[in-house]
């Protein structure tokens, strides 16, 4: 089968590869759309992103498809289903899985991290990380599952209220993405904040911003309770702390290199008696994000802007494709 195969940092090449044999607990998935996002950036770069992924591997962790087969125990799908699947497989045995804290398992994999991905014609999972999908989900949207899942975990972590006003910093597909959950989840007045004119006046009309800022020539003031930083550079970073009021909550979502740091004033997180959260992958967010999309209350497809080719994959990773918001993978019909 047609499979894109990381073989090297920053090496990729097309291969056929045999159709992998499925266990009694795992699923065969032909894959319909893969998405790209910037934990594959890293991957291809040769850092690490939930775990390292270790050459030669098919990367693709952001994945819809149709059920192909099923092992001798599966019951929860069903050959001909469409599916999307969570990449993240957890040991259940070690002392952050006991404790209900398993993103932070100590023997975490993943599909398309540490075992193949959507970036072939088919590929396996354990039924249990296999989600059918409603009728009214289409396989493209679908494929944007995992990065909405990874969302829903950030905005479980704060505590949200109707009369918050909330600020998402970047105007990318994941900062796009939380506009519209933080609104789903009820917070009454959220703002954007980016570098994209053309993005932010979208947001402003498609999904109600009220209020946008270009920080290349405006500053955002600090006057809000909830801010989510979804760039991961130091001076987002330090833009997130500095738009706080007092009480404010702060969920650091953007992901910065191995080795990044940022300044702020540690008075200020003192006498504002800031909360400045984490958060790693997507626990628990499956079921909520698949319902976002079957809802109607988060609308993805306006915001992928490439539908690409396996051959066209390598071109997205190292920044060839201009214009990218986000793009997704066509693997097969």
């Amino acid at each position: 089968m047609k499979a894109l195969v990381l073989t090297g940092t920053k090496k990729m090449e097309i291969q056929d590869l045999p159709t992998p044999e499925v266990k009694p607990n795992e699923v065969l998935v032909n894959t319909a759309y893969a998405g790209i996002c910037g934990t594959d950036r890293a991957l291809y770069a040769g850092l690490p992103g939930s775990a390292d992924a270790v050459p030669p591997i098919v990367l693709g962790h952001e994945n819809s498809g149709i059920v192909a087969a099923i092992g001798s125990d599966v019951t929860n799908v069903k050959v001909g289903d469409h599916v999307t699947v969570d990449p993240n497989i957890y040991c259940g045995e070690c002392d952050y899985c006991r404790t209900d804290r398993p993103e932070l398992c100590d023997n975490l994999s993943a599909v398309g991290v540490t075992r193949d991905g959507g970036l072939e014609k088919s590929f396996t999972a354990p039924a249990s990380v296999v989600y059918p999908l409603p009728d009214n989900v289409s396989l493209k949207a679908a494929a944007t599952t995992e990065p909405i899942s990874c969302a829903v975990h950030g905005v479980k972590l704060l505590d949200l209220t109707p009369y918050q006003n909330a600020l998402v910093i970047g105007d990318g597909f994941m900062g796009q993405i939380f506009v519209q959950l933080l609104q789903a989840y009820g917070v009454h007045q959220v703002d954007l904040a980016g570098l994209n004119d053309k993005k932010l006046a979208f947001n402003k009309e498609k999904f109600g911003v009220t209020n946008t800022y270009n920080t290349k020539r405006e500053s955002i003031p600090a006057d809000y309770d909830v801010v989510i930083e979804a760039v991961g550079l130091p001076q987002t970073q330090e833009q997130a702390v500095e738009a706080t009021k007092k009480g404010a909550q702060v969920l650091m979502f953007g992901v910065g290199k191995p080795d990044q740091t940022f300044s702020m004033n540690t008075y200020e997180v003192y006498q504002k008696q800031l909360k400045i959260q984490g958060a790693f992958i997507n626990p628990y967010a499956f079921e909520d994000a698949i319902a976002l999309l079957a809802s109607g209350q988060l609308d993805v497809e306006s915001l992928i802007s490439h539908e690409v080719s396996l051959e066209q994959v390598e071109d997205v990773l190292n920044g060839k494709v201009e214009g990218v918001s986000k793009a997704v993978v066509k693997v097969s019909d």
